[in-house]
């Protein structure tokens, strides 16, 4: 491994050459300094740019003059790449968050890999720090190929335990210090607490184990958790956050009855420099690449396993839709949300949940008739995924395709569920409406009221 201390030194176009495959490590992690040089330097030309949800101060990045340089392969959005990926000058590569691992090693086989580290430890292993995702794949492939690996050492990275790679693995490393992206914690609204509070009374017991990210439902869902009293709950995530570490500080996160006995994700995001400071040496929890982590078997095994996500919309046919609303204009990614839902159901006592604001800030419904032309789904109808909106809940376990309707209609807000329930009661394509639209509680759900 060759320290070097200027960046131009070790991203330039003598080293990633044209033709040159680049995958680099992201959300906390992305590597910006090595990064910020790839965008500067003109003479680096056509290449490939494979990321996971870049963060930090990248605009550069994705400038026209860049975009034409440089092919992005975006695997999840952000805010960075949005534009670029809405006019064309940024590619979409859709692949489950479990599938980036094979699909690095078998299809993408990048031969430069960025990424940024903690460490050494005293067996010469520097940390992945808080994102592993498909980067152990990349180092492995690139590596076995001939290939660079760039790394940039942040003296406020964490050193996360769990997987690691040696400093012989390492080809170049530039010591950087600067502060990480947050994730500011977003405090519940009256109506995100009525969806924690109908998940937390129905689905969340002792020996639960969780998977959740970002957002206003997992800081109700934590809250309602840790006034409930439950015990002995166990993680097993892909995105462990700051609501999941009020959770082992609370006490009621144990890992009892999970193999591991630690919490295991492949991403971790912080809302600040004490909350990424908490991770360092922690070993309470422990980083796993996303084909462990996202592996439909592996989190089949986990006990009562209950997956909460969250989605931009749901039909009345239960397909339900959460990287973008228009067939090619993609607001996030495919992520691992497919991997959770299935495997949930899988669990002993699992439960696949989509938890979601039943209208957009602008006051539309997320709950429509049917889902947008060309949109990609990341449930279809035939899963048996529980929706939760601060309406009620929905199971839709046993029922036929009118009973279903009905159910999902209830999870719309007054004003919008006559028309869908009008829509059922009208339509010849459902079986026998009118005896599904007599319940004055439609089968498998159940209303906020109720809890």
């Amino acid at each position: 491994m060759k320290i070097c201390k200027k960046v131009e030194s070790i991203v330039n176009s003598g080293i990633i050459k044209k033709g040159s495959a680049i995958y680099t490590a992201g959300n906390a992690a992305t590597p910006q300094v090595l990064l910020k040089q790839l965008a500067k330097d003109k003479n680096i030309k056509n290449v490939d740019l494979l990321s996971v949800l870049l963060l930090g101060d990248l605009q550069e990045l994705f400038t026209h003059e860049v975009c034409k340089r440089i092919t992005h392969r975006v695997i999840f959005n952000g805010a960075l790449s949005r534009e670029a990926m809405g006019d064309g000058r940024a590619s979409y590569q859709l692949i489950h968050l479990s599938d980036i691992p094979r699909q690095v090693r078998e299809n993408l086989q990048p031969n430069v890999v960025f990424i940024s580290v903690s460490g050494p430890d005293n067996g010469g292993n520097y940390s992945y720090g808080t994102t592993v995702e498909g980067v152990q794949a990349a180092v492995e492939i690139a590596k076995q190929q001939g290939g660079v690996i760039i790394a940039e050492k942040n003296k406020q990275m964490p050193f996360v335990l769990g997987t690691t790679l040696h400093e012989s693995e390492i080809d170049y490393l530039i010591e950087t210090d600067y502060k990480m992206p947050v994730s500011p914690v977003e405090q519940p609204d009256e109506r995100a607490l009525r969806i924690g509070e109908l998940i937390t009374e129905l689905y969340i017991h002792d020996g639960t184990t969780l998977q959740y990210g970002i957002g206003e439902v997992p800081e109700a869902v934590t809250s309602g958790i840790i006034k409930k009293g439950v015990r002995d709950l166990g993680i097993f995530t892909e995105l462990f956050s700051d609501a999941m570490m009020r959770l082992v500080d609370s006490g009621v996160v144990t890992n009892k009855y999970l193999e591991t006995r630690f919490s295991t994700a492949s991403i971790i995001l912080a809302d600040s420099k004490k909350s990424y400071d908490w991770y360092h040496y922690n070993s309470s929890i422990q980083t796993r690449p996303a084909d462990f982590t996202n592996s439909i078997v592996n989190i089949a095994k986990q006990p009562r396993m209950t997956a909460i996500n969250s989605a931009m919309g749901v039909d009345l046919h239960g397909n339900i839709w959460a990287d973008s609303l228009k067939a090619r204009k993609v607001y996030s990614g495919i992520g691992g949300q497919a991997d959770y839902l299935r495997g949930s159901y899988l669990s002993k006592g699992g439960n696949p949940i989509i938890a979601m604001k039943s209208t957009t800030e602008k006051g539309q419904s997320k709950v429509v008739n049917l889902c947008p032309e060309g949109i990609t789904t990341t449930a279809i109808s035939a899963d048996p995924v529980i929706i939760v909106t601060e309406n009620g809940a929905f199971n839709p376990k046993g029922l036929n395709l009118a009973e279903r309707a009905v159910g999902i209609a209830h999870l719309a807000t007054p004003e919008f569920r006559e028309d869908l329930l009008r829509r059922i009661y009208d339509s010849e394509a459902y079986h026998t409406p009118k005896e599904a639209l007599k319940d004055i509680s439609p089968k498998g759900f159940t209303p906020y009221e109720s809890i």
